[in-house]
């Protein structure tokens, strides 16, 4: 039924124009290298639609020729095949392409108005994810620890930051070392989410590992964590996101964990501290959240953890 929908929409694929005058090229450019993977990851997935059986990417559609008719039709079909958050990022991407569109003069105001005039979905979605145990966590270091080439310490501080910083990926291998300041044992993420800068800090076992590293990166300026080659060359170099959950996938199957994503570590970062007691409004400052509620969001905390903090309260009956 979804296929039958988007058929019935009829949209030329643009000409071949320069990057720097396509609308979704210049939205594209404006975000951080995580959010325009995934920005771009959900404007291919419109442009497929608009366009099947041809199958154009967010690069080869004339978003220009998008009016209310396409942009409610689009809507509808992600609502059937996309929980509602899913949804109203794709449809966040869609509006500011739109809004670049019209910045460049290839849109009229009206029509733009209209095109992006789009209800949010609204609903709750599942939590994703899952929480690592702290039994988990250790299995992982203890492999690294057993591993005694320097990629055995890379991988260590690797870990160890991203379990005890809740940093995003794209943050972790954006860190220099001269962003680690020893005497207070900070990170200093230049390149966050929104472009804006914020300090995180590390728990004394986090800090050891990364002390280790650094015995075996030595103190040449660039990036934080490098790439190994065979042999145990270090590269003074920065990592990918890609090669972070290759790592991450590798020291999982040897350590005999569970299969997670690098962004487990995030979502237990932040449900531990908020189990820790520690107020929303800190804990959304080190995750680099604008918003608390988004913060909240994160809070994975089983159904048994709030049963108890029931039992906490007094209800004087029969007294």
């Amino acid at each position: 039924m979804a296929r039958e929908t988007t058929r019935q929409i009829d949209l030329v694929l643009a000409a071949p124009k320069p990057l720097t005058v396509h609308p979704a090229a210049v939205y594209l450019s404006s975000l951080t290298s995580g959010s325009r993977r995934t920005m771009e990851k959900s404007l291919n997935v419109i442009a497929r639609m608009l366009t099947a059986p041809v199958e154009s990417d967010a690069l080869s559609l004339d978003w220009s020729k998008l009016r209310y008719q396409h942009t409610a039709a689009i809507r509808s079909v992600l609502m059937e095949q996309y929980a509602p958050a899913t949804v109203n990022r794709m449809l966040c991407a869609l509006r500011r392409v739109l809004q670049e569109a019209h910045h460049l003069g290839l849109i009229t105001t009206d029509d733009y108005a209209t095109a992006i005039n789009l209800k949010s979905v609204r609903g709750d979605s599942p939590l994703r994810g899952r929480l690592l145990k702290p039994s988990e966590i250790a299995a992982l270091l203890n492999d690294c620890k057993n591993d005694l080439t320097p990629i055995g310490k890379r991988d260590a501080a690797l870990i160890a930051i991203l379990s005890g910083s809740g940093l995003r990926r794209s943050e972790f291998v954006a860190l220099d070392t001269v962003d680690y300041k020893t005497e207070d044992s900070s990170l200093l993420v230049r390149k966050g989410k929104g472009r804006k800068a914020r300090t995180v800090y590390l728990p004394s076992g986090a800090v050891a590992a990364l002390e280790d590293w650094l015995v075996e990166r030595g103190n040449a300026p660039g990036a934080l964590i490098c790439p190994v080659r065979r042999g145990g060359h270090i590269k003074i170099g920065r990592m990918t996101d890609q090669a972070v959950m290759t790592i991450l996938r590798k020291r999982a199957s040897c350590a005999h964990v569970a299969a997670f994503s690098p962004h487990d570590f995030r979502r237990t970062f932040i449900t531990n501290l908020l189990a820790a007691g520690v107020d929303v409004l800190t804990v959304s400052r080190l995750a680099g959240h604008a918003d608390p509620a988004t913060t909240a969001k994160y809070d994975l905390r089983s159904e048994e953890f709030k049963r108890q903090a029931v039992q906490l309260l007094h209800v004087p009956y029969g007294e």
